[in-house]
């Protein structure tokens, strides 16, 4: 095991859980920021993980978090708040002299993004940059967990049917699992990825026609995809309540985005930094199988 320690923020989720796991299962002593103790914190700690409690957007706590650590994962939800927690972490990164950030952006990310997410998180990528600690941003297109939601799952289960607002628009899902080996083979060896922004995407670009086709083969059952427009799937956001108005805004600036081919493209960032390609729909869909479960 390695004398080294690793930060992971947002270990409880699904990229930086599964950047745990890998870290942890390479040998490596990991420690994250967590808002409270509850079963997710006792599963980590129950790996080895060093549990801390405090928050990303309190300048204390990230330094605390950071001191004594060797290379650093951020992640932040699409909420408000995102650019001055970069800051924060960026700050606490040279004050504790951390050698090298991984920053979560996206693939959206760009001056001109009318999602307030997506160009914030675009002017993130600025202030690593400004701020002197080598980083790499990785730029993923949708994850493939967006088919596993529960309004998703819901409807599948209800009519075989997926609804969303992207057209013939198409991408190639990548799953939080293999953006989480690609976190981690940076944060283990950092130097020649500094500076760098990597682009994530899964093997296969299709539309949601053949990905619902995907679905199906690994479900068993038949699961068609039902184009609806934005007003259709603003009305769907509205009356949901885990969707805050950031989120929604978001979604909604993005499915124009998505049809006019932002998140399309396919590459070999995943094998080639890893060793091991990611995952097809169709995999990713029968290892989750089980959420879609009577």
């Amino acid at each position: 095991m390695s004398d080294r320690k690793i930060f992971v923020a947002g270990a409880t989720g699904d990229t930086g859980g599964a950047a745990t796991e890998a870290l942890v299962a390479a040998g490596e002593k990991v420690r994250t920021l967590v808002r409270k103790e509850d079963e997710r914190s006792e599963r980590l700690q129950a790996l080895g993980v060093e549990v801390l409690v405090g928050n990303l957007s309190i300048l204390d706590d990230v330094a605390r978090a950071l001191e004594g650590i060797f290379s650093a994962y951020f992640v932040y939800p699409i909420e408000s708040g995102g650019i001055q927690a970069t800051a924060y972490f960026a700050q606490a990164a040279r004050e504790t002299g951390v050698n090298a950030i991984v920053n979560m952006s996206q693939i959206s990310a760009r001056r001109i993004a009318t999602s307030h997410a997506a160009r914030d998180h675009w002017i993130s990528e600025r202030v690593f940059d400004w701020a002197g600690t080598p980083v790499t941003h990785i730029r993923p297109t949708f994850f493939a967990q967006w088919l596993t939601y529960p309004g998703q799952v819901a409807n599948i289960k209800k009519d075989g049917v997926l609804r969303l607002p992207f057209g013939n628009g198409r991408h190639a899902p990548i799953a939080a699992e293999d953006q989480g080996r690609v976190i981690a083979a940076i944060l283990r060896d950092p130097a020649p990825h500094a500076g760098k922004v990597y682009p994530l995407y899964g093997p296969v670009e299709m539309n949601h026609y053949e990905i619902a086709e995907e679905m199906g083969k690994a479900l068993g059952c038949k699961v068609e995809y039902q184009p609806i427009d934005l007003d259709m799937f603003k009305k769907r956001l509205d009356t949901d309540s885990k969707f805050s108005d950031a989120f929604a805004q978001h979604l909604l600036s993005v499915a124009v985005d998505y049809q006019d081919g932002v998140f399309a493209g396919t590459n070999t960032v995943v094998e080639d930094l890893t060793g091991t390609p990611p995952m097809t729909v169709e995999t990713f869909i029968r290892k989750h199988a089980a959420r879609f479960a009577s």
